[in-house]
């Protein structure tokens, strides 16, 4: 029998469905990447942003070789400039040093590093130009401004979002573990010298006396470079076009929300901000299954399992003694090998290892046969491995790796080699160290454990932070303004001095009083006695 159903009832019906449906608020998001790996982190953020429903727009240089001009994810404005990020500069870099620390000549490493700096000063100045471009682009500003972003996400290490998101007074997040002159914490966050250490120094947070002159000495000469190389062409753009008396340092620690790339399952503890939500990891995932031919090829190590090893998109083939001698020690191995490696095929390659151009890193470290990773330490990497448990062989050798490797080496989970002395033999006892003492997979299991443990993913709590910044316009309750103080006020020498005054004040009244006061009973007593 069939029955109309009444308008009411329809309405009541419809009514309570759209009350179960979650409600997706859109947003119009403006990023300012950095190209390289820090692209991979970004675009996981993007892909989040987008699957919750909101408008990306990216700014991509005209020089960028990893961020893409079409993408289903995001509409891209080119700006027509260079942004001194260039991929043939950061592939040469590692081989260069690579020689030149096998070759063991200071003179050449000192000639190295002041090569380095003025390419980064050269890095610095291209970037300052390209912002330059940008904001005399009156069409690209105009559209920017039309466009009413509710957000600006950026990675700080590169400048160019930092000044356009206050030009356009959006709400600002970074995605950041580097700024332009620092890492992240030492930006914002109180960092004492005694228990906390600069990166680079491969130091712990139990420092000797003489690791914590090292310390102090090496942070005041990084911070005069910064002063004298990183912040003049930065702060001629901020005096032209955000105002006089801005400093690039003040723009940068003005942001509202910090979402830093690490957590302390990777760092050592240290001061932090209310603004400053730890996501590290939040790139990880579980592994998904691998193709069926690299599969069987797994399931072939039977019980001895299997190596991983990726030495990143930089390093992309070894010398080739060096090839040939891991070739030769993963030979005498009972585990199987897996090498993603472009270089040429070494001669010594046993029957137990397979290389291939590109390897699924994150499916073959979560599955359950792999017993080590040999790394080249960069971030991504090593908290990949940390989520899934498994230790680290660790090959350092430019910028943050060498210190990432020392944090992973204290906490027991992993062992380095030295690229200017390895051989096949200090190659195998590394391995084999690593393989056979139970300590390190079972302190690496501990690890993965504690970054598992969280109330809320890491990535999820990325995206509730950046939507909560939108839905508030900012997020000033968070964010400090001790950056506005003159250094002098905000480590309070002013007031020590201030202080130190009035008790050297009080001190002297004191001093000349009781001198007055003795002068006249002696002058008293004197007169007396003449009576």
């Amino acid at each position: 029998m069939n029955r109309k159903v009444s308008p009411m009832l329809s309405l009541i019906f419809l009514t309570f469905l759209a009350m179960t449906v979650p409600v997706i608020q859109s947003g119009n998001v403006l990023v300012f990447p950095v190209d390289g790996s820090h692209w991979v982190n970004m675009n996981i953020l993007i892909e989040a942003l987008h699957a919750n429903g909101h408008n990306i727009t990216v700014i991509r240089m005209l020089d960028s070789w990893y961020i893409k001009e079409s993408s289903p994810l995001y509409t891209s404005i080119t700006v027509n400039a260079p942004g001194g990020f260039g991929e043939e500069f950061f592939k040469m870099f590692p081989s260069r040093l690579l020689k030149i620390i096998r070759n063991g000549s200071t003179w050449a490493r000192l000639n190295f590093e002041l090569e380095m700096m003025e390419n980064f000063l050269q890095m610095v100045r291209v970037e300052s130009e390209m912002i330059v471009n940008m904001f005399e682009d009156q069409q690209l500003m105009s559209a920017l401004q039309e466009a009413k972003y509710d957000l600006m996400l950026t990675d700080p290490v590169k400048f160019g979002g930092v000044i356009l998101g206050h030009y356009l007074k959006l709400p600002i997040v970074y995605n950041v573990r580097w700024t332009a002159s620092s890492e992240g914490h030492f930006a914002i966050a109180p960092s004492p010298l005694s228990y906390v250490p600069l990166p680079m120094m491969e130091f712990s947070d139990r420092m000797s006396f003489s690791e914590r002159v090292k310390n102090i000495v090496v942070y005041i000469i990084t911070q005069t470079q910064a002063a004298l190389v990183i912040a003049p062409p930065y702060n001629a753009v901020c005096e032209r076009f955000i105002g006089p008396g801005i400093s690039f340092e003040n723009l940068i620690q003005g942001a509202d929300l910090w979402l830093h790339r690490v957590d302390f399952i990777f760092e050592f503890p240290r001061p932090t901000m209310p603004n400053i939500v730890h996501i590290g990891g939040f790139q990880c995932k579980p592994s998904k299954p691998l193709p069926q031919d690299l599969e069987d090829f797994v399931q072939s190590s039977g019980d001895h399992g299997v190596i991983v090893m990726s030495l990143g998109t930089l390093i992309g083939q070894l010398p080739d003694d060096v090839a040939e001698a891991i070739a030769e020690a993963f030979a005498e191995l009972p585990q199987k090998v897996i090498w993603g490696y472009k270089g040429r095929r070494p001669s010594a390659l046993g029957n137990n290892t397979l290389i291939m151009d590109w390897i699924p890193q994150n499916d073959l470290l979560g599955h359950p046969k792999t017993r080590a990773f040999v790394a080249h330490g960069g971030t991504n990497g090593i908290q990949e491995a940390i989520y899934h448990g498994v230790p680290i062989i660790g090959f350092g050798l430019i910028f943050d790796q060498p210190d990432n490797l020392s944090k992973m080496r204290v906490k027991g989970v992993a062992k380095t080699v030295d690229f200017a002395t390895v051989d096949k033999d200090s190659f195998l006892e590394t391995v084999q160290e690593v393989l056979y003492n139970p300590s390190y997979w079972e302190n690496m299991q501990r690890l993965s454990r504690l970054h598992r443990d969280v109330p809320v993913k890491p990535l999820d709590s990325a995206i509730f932070w950046i939507e909560f910044v939108m839905r508030h316009k900012g997020a000033a309750h968070l964010r400090t303004e001790s950056y506005k103080m003159p250094w002098y006020s905000y480590h309070s020498v002013d007031v020590m001095l201030f202080l130190l005054s009035a008790v050297t004040l009080i001190m002297l009244t004191t001093y000349v009083l009781i001198r007055y006061l003795c002068c006249r009973i002696c002058r008293r007593k004197s007169k007396n006695k003449l009576e």
